[in-house]
């Protein structure tokens, strides 16, 4: 019968009896730690190594560089050992130096290392794992360069200050290049012949780039670069200003020889190699020039076309 049974210990009744107590232990178990820290505050994470460098830069006096992360086009990075170099030898003002940790020491990273010295970049080291998420994978060979981003002048700027200088405006204005090598060079032949700036549109167009400021060999630093949210607009309102505006075209009215306003306050449109001028943009400049070419060549790249007129400008200008 229910009750009765021989087992030893076993229960009767639903009833529970008394127990020995816990001590507190099970509800001390139950508080838990706290939330996680963050991981910039962990030990041996790399955010907190990342931080740590930073504090040390704060307590040396010297402000750290930003970090890659924010908005499109805040920031750009030169990658590898010989670009890195090169860049900084040509002086593309870079902010910061991160250099991998235990990273196999050669004469570039030696040399990057002295130059970054020299300039006084914030060096700042970095897990291999680090440079690999910064560069999207790219192969770093344990050294990257930070650029922050290129500080365009307004078109109407360009022309402005060579008015207030007592001078006539010679600006150079590039129509769908869009490769950084040739905006850089255009940038150096204009501080070379004595211009006063270069404008390129805002879209479907180079920017100051790291190559671009690699090619203009630091003339970049004291030639301005405007950026014009509608290149025939701007035109437009340099034409007002009293300036002529002349557009270099394979089928021109003139040849470069004869060009008559080359001495006067001048915009000179250079197009891409392929397409050469837009339509709207041909269509707004007041004069179409063509440079002569008796070796029969087809075109010339935006850099060269950009130099042989400047220089036209230039020995017409004394």
């Amino acid at each position: 019968m229910a009750g009765n049974s021989q087992r030893r210990n076993r229960r009767t009744s639903n009833k529970k009896g008394a127990q020995v107590g816990s001590g507190g232990k099970r509800r001390r178990s139950l508080e838990g730690k706290g939330p996680t820290p963050p991981a910039s505050a962990r030990k041996g994470h790399v955010k907190n190594r990342i931080a740590n460098s930073k504090a040390k830069q704060v307590a040396a006096g010297r402000r750290p560089a930003p970090r890659r992360g924010g908005p499109k086009g805040t920031a750009e990075l030169v990658v590898g050992r010989n670009p890195v170099v090169e860049a900084l030898r040509e002086g593309v003002p870079a902010t910061t130096l991160y250099v991998q940790q235990f990273i196999d020491n050669d004469e570039r990273v030696r040399e990057a290392l002295q130059l970054a010295n020299e300039l006084g970049l914030n060096l700042l080291e970095a897990p291999r794992a680090e440079l690999d998420r910064m560069t999207n994978g790219l192969n770093h060979q344990g050294l990257v360069a930070q650029i922050p981003p290129y500080e365009y002048a307004h078109p109407e700027d360009l022309a402005a200050a060579a008015f207030d200088d007592g001078e006539d405006p010679l600006i150079v204005a590039l129509d769908g290049v869009t490769d950084p090598r040739n905006l850089g060079a255009v940038v150096r032949s204009v501080s070379a012949f004595g211009g006063h700036g270069v404008v390129v549109p805002e879209r479907r167009a180079a920017g100051m780039t790291a190559g671009a400021w690699k090619t203009s060999a630091g003339t970049a630093a004291r030639t301005p670069v405007a950026r014009a949210t509608n290149l025939t607009r701007a035109l437009e309102s340099y034409q007002k200003a009293g300036m002529t505006v002349v557009g270099l075209a394979a089928d021109g009215d003139v040849e470069l020889q004869d060009l008559e306003v080359l001495d006067g306050p001048v915009v000179i449109v250079v197009g891409s190699e392929g397409k050469g001028l837009s339509r709207l943009v041909g269509e707004t400049c007041d004069v179409r020039v063509r440079i002569p070419m008796p070796g029969g060549a087809e075109s010339l790249n935006a850099g060269v076309a950009a130099g042989v007129v400047l220089w036209e400008a230039a020995r017409r200008r004394g």
